[in-house]
């Protein structure tokens, strides 16, 4: 099975969910266990309601409890039957690619074959210096180690050379997966020098829209596309990360949601010099054709059918985790994002 196949396809898109382990800050860092636990439950109800996917991702932040998401997705794999498992993303910058490799090989092994990768350089700094990497190296590092990983996809014994370790002769990675490819994925925020490297790599392509509207990540997909073309690959998966969240009604979702969507994103702009976060630019995001998928199970199908329709996806990533939201709306959020988003976004798409 290529990993078209289980990655999912433009006539038969994989629908998912996306969570960072949001850990609320008052109670940090003593809540991160409880956290993790809370994430291997929605994971586990994710399974049972019928979606397609999981990915957790990494930090090492005080307001994300998951450092390592393989360790929290072997947990989740010991208590799920089909639901793939992955991350939102990896960060290989500062990670050592063929530690990675065998971490979700052995990933892959006991969940039967149901883990992949998606690699990316992540949108915080953090883990620069906690292991000792310089920030100047930046480009270099994601690169380079890039370039060793797709060489361990083979899984044949390697020879690669680069100007970040030593270089390897030969050598062979264990485990092996029983597939013979680890399926992974490159994640990227919209920049056109990644979205070609996705495509000269042959790796599929995520795109993180997490702000504006995800037509404007259409020359992006259309970039891609056209970049496999000319490096000789088929075509291969687009997928599309957003966040949003699922209640009963519209108004219920909208109050569920805003004032700690409001409250992540005025502390994080502190960070990075942005103004603080209104009710209209909510309002912008949750509209139909904004990059915030918040509503009832008929607004949210309707949006990601459209979303799908635009980008030409083969998967939809909802990232359903937002700041300090409760454990409880979060599985109410799940249960109907399965139950009732999923299989309407599935009708709407079969009547194309």
């Amino acid at each position: 099975m290529s990993d078209h196949d289980v990655l999912g396809t433009r006539e038969h898109p994989s629908l998912g969910l996306d969570t960072f382990g949001d850990a609320p800050l008052r109670a940090a860092p003593a809540n991160h266990a409880e956290t993790i636990r809370e994430v291997v439950a929605e994971a586990a109800l994710a399974d049972r309601v019928g979606v397609d996917y999981i990915g957790l991702g990494e930090h090492h932040r005080p307001d994300y409890a998951i450092s390592a998401p393989d360790v929290v997705l072997a947990a989740i794999a010991g208590q799920t039957e089909r639901i793939r498992l992955g991350t939102g993303v990896t960060v290989l910058s500062s990670d050592d690619p063929i530690r990675v490799y065998e971490r979700f090989a052995t990933l892959d092994a006991v969940s039967s074959g149901r883990a992949e990768v998606q690699l990316g350089r992540g949108s915080f700094i953090e883990s620069f210096s906690l292991f000792g990497l310089d920030l100047q190296d930046y480009d270099r590092l994601f690169a380079e180690k890039l370039d060793l990983f797709a060489a361990l996809q083979s899984e044949q014994p390697v020879r690669w050379e680069g100007s970040i370790r030593p270089p390897l002769e030969g050598k062979q990675v264990y485990p092996t997966t029983a597939a013979g490819r680890l399926p992974a994925w490159i994640a990227v925020g919209g920049t056109p020098e990644s979205v070609v490297r996705a495509a000269r790599y042959a790796l599929p392509l995520v795109l993180a829209v997490i702000g504006g509207s995800p037509e404007a990540f259409v020359q992006f997909a259309d970039l891609y596309r056209r970049a496999l073309i000319e490096y000789g690959h088929p075509e291969l998966p687009i997928g599309m990360h957003s966040p949003g969240h699922v209640a009963a009604t519209d108004a219920e979702a909208k109050e569920q949601l805003y004032p700690h969507q409001a409250e992540l994103v005025t502390r994080i702009g502190r960070e990075r010099g942005w103004g603080p976060y209104s009710r209209t630019a909510f309002e912008q995001g949750a509209s139909p054709k904004g990059a915030l998928f918040v509503g009832s199970p008929d607004t949210v199908a309707t949006k990601i059918a459209w979303a799908v329709r635009t980008l030409g996806l083969s998967r939809f990533q909802l990232k359903y985790s937002v700041g300090e939201l409760p454990h409880g709306q979060r599985m109410e959020s799940i249960r109907l994002y399965g139950e009732e988003v999923v299989p309407r976004v599935r009708a709407l798409l079969a009547e194309d």
